[in-house]
């Protein structure tokens, strides 16, 4: 049974119908709370929690919660509430599986997985007790060594829910990596590996030929001095370890899918008057002919898209900086997430936007120089890069290799052309010269980069175009 349990109602769960699920442990058990009364816990008798229960979320974009957990949800807007059991306690996985049952049967609704829903009966759980702190101190943290902090995720997709984002945010205030462990066939989010960086951190999938390995790498794993690390082939060396690379990763069948992807800086001076979102706004109406469905600050997305009120977040939030994500509806898988930071030279708002399209859809790349001149003229661009690879429709992460992007354009903003000596940004060693995009006498400008999309030639222009512009 999977260690997260989650109700998905048609109307907010109330205090009472909460206390009837908190009930489904007796009432002998103790209630804590954590984060300022966000979230709840069941706790065995010595006040460690067998059960931790996250406020309700009201989720008012369509189509979360079939990407996130492949399964129907109410009809929008509707109530998403997670409890998440302590791994490795049978009684804990019952006890989350009763209080989504009880939820579900008092407002509607139902609980997901599917199997999760038992009984109404109270779970017999005396004398059950449970890992000592500090591992039971964050809720989704299962393991904590003096290298990692792992979390356990049986779950469609591993997505950067508020349970993780704290993990995240716990494990880098303890300096410390955080590995995620998922059975096979779980795929990730991209929001989730885009956040993982660097070593020790890692995607880690149990795998029945090779135990264990990494999601993004294929890197065969074994547990050893605190953490989940590659093996060394016995013949290794420092210039070639020879890591075996598990069978399961290797295992790629091209379906014709694709991804387009776009990452994009803009840098906007500090104004009250600004209105983040409008960037991103614009080139997913250039490349799909409507706005994002939807925005939030983790997984799933809950707040139909508005600039007004994601500016409003990032300001109370100023001057620290602010991170979200934002989907798009069914018909056009989207996903993209933004970081705003104030910096000395404004407000920087860092996107990074992946749409997926199947072997018959063809990616709008006649509408990429549009985009790109869109964000010139009205959203200080300062820089693009868009690639095209081959990966899932969905934009979901499969635990198995998908090639890298190639890079198909690269756009440089105004400003960054107006500093360039003489008319280095102009003329290129490139067999096709960059496009004007604006005004002739401040254009950003538009490189084509002539690569085969089809092979890595793409990267080698954009390699010669960087030395090229840096004056290397």
């Amino acid at each position: 049974m999977t260690k997260d349990v989650i109700a998905l109602t048609p109307r907010m769960p109330d205090p009472w119908a909460v206390l009837a699920g908190l009930l489904s442990g007796g009432p002998d058990k103790l209630v804590g709370t954590r984060g300022d009364g966000a979230v709840i816990q069941l706790c065995d008798a010595q006040g460690r929690p067998l059960v931790s229960v996250e406020a309700p979320l009201l989720v008012s974009v369509e189509g979360e919660a079939e990407r996130l957990l492949g399964t129907t949800a109410p009809p929008v807007p509707y109530w998403w509430t997670e409890a998440r059991a302590t791994t490795g306690v049978a009684e804990a996985e019952q006890l989350a599986g009763a209080f989504a049952t009880r939820l579900a049967a008092l407002v509607g609704g139902s609980a997901w997985p599917p199997d999760a829903a038992g009984s109404l009966a109270v779970v017999k759980s005396d004398g059950v007790s449970v890992a000592p702190e500090p591992a039971a101190a964050q809720p989704a943290i299962d393991v904590l060594t003096a290298k990692v902090a792992v979390v356990i995720q049986d779950r469609p997709v591993v997505a950067m829910t508020a349970w993780l984002s704290d993990a995240f945010r716990a494990a880098a205030e303890a300096g410390l990596g955080l590995q995620i462990v998922s059975p096979a066939g779980t795929t990730l989010s991209p929001v989730v590996r885009d956040a993982l960086g660097g070593w020790p951190s890692r995607w880690i999938v149990q795998d029945d030929r090779d135990g264990y390995y990494d999601g993004l790498t294929g890197a065969v794993l074994r547990w050893q001095d605190g953490a989940f690390d590659p093996v060394i082939s016995p013949d290794a060396t420092e210039d070639d370890p020879r890591t075996p690379v598990a069978a399961a990763y290797q295992e790629v069948h091209d379906t014709g899918e694709r991804q387009l992807g776009l990452t994009f800086r803009m840098v906007h001076p500090a104004d009250e008057r600004l209105v983040l979102g409008g960037g991103l706004e614009t080139v997913w109406r250039e490349l799909t002919g409507e706005p994002p469905a939807g925005w939030g600050t983790s997984e799933p997305a809950n707040l139909p898209w508005s600039p007004a009120r994601l500016t409003d977040v990032a300001h109370d939030r100023a001057p620290e900086p602010t991170w979200f994500v934002a989907v798009g509806n069914r018909s056009r898988p989207g996903i993209a997430t933004v970081r705003v930071t104030r910096t000395k030279a404004g407000v920087e708002e860092e996107v990074t936007l992946a749409f997926g399209y199947g072997a018959d859809e063809e990616p709008p790349l006649d509408a990429l120089p549009a985009a790109a001149e869109a964000l010139a003229a009205r959203h200080r661009l300062q820089s693009m890069l868009v690639q095209l690879r081959k990966a899932r429709r969905d934009v979901a992460v499969p635990p198995r290799f998908e090639g890298p992007g190639v890079p198909l354009a690269f756009v440089l903003g105004a400003e960054e052309v107006r500093a360039m000596p003489g008319d280095r940004a102009r003329r290129t060693p490139l067999s096709e010269q960059p496009v004007r995009l604006g005004p002739r006498t401040r254009p950003a400008l538009y490189y084509p980069l002539p690569g085969n999309p089809s092979d890595l030639a793409g990267w080698q222009d954009f390699e010669t175009l960087m030395r090229h512009l840096k004056g290397a």
